[in-house]
């Protein structure tokens, strides 16, 4: 059938790309990270404690973890123009909404509005959609994404405080929040015309292509690779959360200099990127089942180097460069392993199924770090159960390709 007339001629896969990224960078850096430099003034403002502007936080990934499964499934049917434009609407009116806070309740409200918006927004979303567009080479266009995104905090940290100190943090919540309704709002629903339509089951390695057509959402999710995969990257994710609100205190009692202690966690987010270069260079060299295998022990050794390596300059900078470059690789494991291992036409609500135990950890995590440490042994306690935690979810990692049918090297196996 030949299409119609008016119908606009689609995006080459660099300009939609590209795009994606650029948004990428805007959304994670005006709100994920921008909430640190609006904390301090908006407790001032309300007379807030820590506890309840940190609620605020919490709430918004609580939010975003709920409404996870149903933007995945809304994606996988094709309605990703509208769940991503809308995204970009909804923070937009989250951040406004934080300018016209004159209440705790009204500061929570803004928040759970601006959880709505990145359930849309991030990177589960984006992955979703660069997996359905792109089925034979997504992993290299969500390489390409995550450069701009592990470059948000580099960016937006110094820009929003340049608002805040210029504008006020009313005035700063109204700029970012314009930003959302001039750029991302109209760029997303440009990039995102004519979504594919949606597609017979795909099936997992070695499967059976007919079984797999007439297999439900539901039997994907009841296997055991999804769910060895689901507590992989729930466990991992909760490491990499728990670190960064403890980083520069965890490296000051590792033996950095102080001011080092400060200047160093501000280099993760670019061995984050150096990470993603390694892998987009190695794509077409790689085998990748044998790089998702080994990613994570990145972050398992760099645990390992910092417990050594305890009160010693050298064990600290070991582990700053083998956990930055790490986390930064186990964001495209994480990003593509359901696609690879379960079902790429299904990876929207696979992934979004996470969406809650996801939230509850990264909020949990860091806490229970906090709980651990003590003065006679500090971050150790804390250490060691971050040790154990990447361990057994690498390990699960390694038991979801065994049963997908992928081997120790890499290859696949034969189902019988």
């Amino acid at each position: 059938m030949t299409p119609p007339t008016h119908a606009a001629p689609p995006l080459s896969p660099r300009t939609l790309v590209l795009g994606l990224s650029a948004l990428q960078l805007i959304s994670w850096g005006s709100v994920f990270y921008g909430f640190a430099l609006f904390m301090g003034p908006v407790e001032q403002a309300l007379g807030l404690t820590r506890a309840q502007s940190s609620l605020a936080f919490s709430l918004a990934l609580l939010v975003e973890g709920l409404a996870a499964f149903a933007v995945g499934r809304w994606i996988d049917r094709g309605h990703e123009r509208a769940v991503m434009t809308g995204g970009s609407l909804l923070l937009a009116a989250g951040l406004a909404a934080q300018a016209l806070a004159h209440s705790l309740a009204g500061f929570y409200a803004a928040w759970a509005l601006l959880g709505l918006g990145l359930a849309g927004a991030l990177y589960s979303p984006v992955f979703a959609v660069v997996t359905r567009r792109y089925p034979h080479d997504f992993r290299r266009a969500i390489i390409t994404i995550t450069f701009l995104g592990g470059l948000a905090s580099t960016v937006f940290i110094p820009l929003t405080d340049v608002l805040v100190r210029a504008l006020g943090w009313r005035g700063a919540s109204w700029a970012l929040a314009a930003l959302h309704l001039a750029v991302c709002v109209p760029l997303h629903a440009w990039l995102l015309r004519g979504a594919p339509p949606t597609r017979p089951s795909t099936p997992p390695a070695g499967g059976d292509a007919r079984a797999a057509e007439r297999r439900p959402l539901a039997a994907y999710l009841r296997s055991p690779v999804f769910r060895c995969l689901g507590v992989f990257t729930v466990l991992m994710m909760a490491v990499v959360a728990a670190i960064p609100p403890h980083l520069v205190s965890l490296l000051r009692e590792s033996g950095l200099p102080p001011a080092w202690a400060i200047a160093v966690p501000a280099s993760v987010g670019l061995l984050q990127v150096l990470g993603r270069v390694v892998l987009y260079l190695g794509e077409r060299r790689l085998n990748v089942d044998t790089t998702n295998r080994w990613v994570p022990v990145g972050v398992v050794a760099g645990l390992c180097a910092l417990l050594l390596g305890h009160g010693h300059m050298a064990g600290a900078l070991l582990f700053v460069a083998l956990f930055g470059i790490g986390n930064g690789m186990l964001t495209i494991v994480k990003g593509t392993a359901m696609a690879q291992y379960v079902s790429r036409d299904h990876v929207g609500a696979l992934n979004g199924a996470l969406g809650l135990p996801l939230a509850l950890t990264r909020a949990a995590a860091p806490l229970a770090v906090g709980l651990l440490w003590s003065p006679r042994w500090g971050y150790t306690g804390g250490l060691a159960l971050l040790l154990a935690t990447s361990v057994l979810g690498t390990a699960m990692l390694w038991r979801a390709q065994r049963l997908a049918g992928v081997g120790a090297g890499g290859k696949t196996l034969s189902n019988g």
